[in-house]
């Protein structure tokens, strides 16, 4: 099976998460993102016009790519899904929300749209973990954990061993009724 092919525009956004990665938010700018993507700088611009609308689309594309775990958790079972999206599998992508949460936080380099697009993350899974799990104290119990495996993994903190995780995904489904 052939995998599809790379937009130029998610090329350009990777080359951004990964000069996150390398260099933090401060060593961004648009000739590296350009360098880095394989493209000119009039090729960068015309998909992004400046560094705000970089993080911008970078904010956006973790909005989609969180709406389609949401779906799949509404016909999955919101508890498991939601603890293994927790989990972040790859530097690269954790190294672009630490940083579009930085500058959230900052409130200088991010739209309000795109603050939006992050705070979307968390409400959007806060909503279908009530939606799906009937008892609202258990639901929250369910997004904390979530949320605090997702803030460990991003910050570099220690996570527990998976053994340990899989029984704490094991314990909240039992407690949500999930199967």
């Amino acid at each position: 099976m052939n995998e599809p092919e790379i937009t130029t525009r998610d090329r350009i956004l990777n080359a951004l998460q990964r000069l996150l990665v390398e260099e933090g938010g401060a060593g961004v700018t648009l000739e590296k993102v350009a360098a880095e993507a394989g493209v000119s700088k009039g090729g960068l611009l015309y998909h992004f016009k400046s560094k705000p609308d970089l993080y911008d689309g970078l904010a956006r594309r973790f909005r989609e790519q969180e709406e389609a775990n949401i779906a799949r958790a509404r016909e999955a079972g919101a508890v498991e899904t939601f603890l293994r999206v927790s989990e972040i599998e790859n530097a690269e992508s954790a190294a672009g929300l630490w940083a579009l949460l930085t500058a959230m936080r900052g409130k200088d380099q991010l739209s309000e749209a795109a603050q939006a697009d992050v705070l979307f993350i968390f409400e959007g899974w806060a909503a279908v973990l009530h939606e799906q799990i009937e008892d609202p104290i258990t639901a929250e119990i369910v997004r904390l954990v979530g949320d605090g495996l997702f803030l460990s993994a991003l910050s570099g903190a220690p996570l527990p061993s998976q053994a340990t995780v899989d029984a704490i995904l094991q314990r909240l489904k039992a407690d949500a009724g999930e199967p």
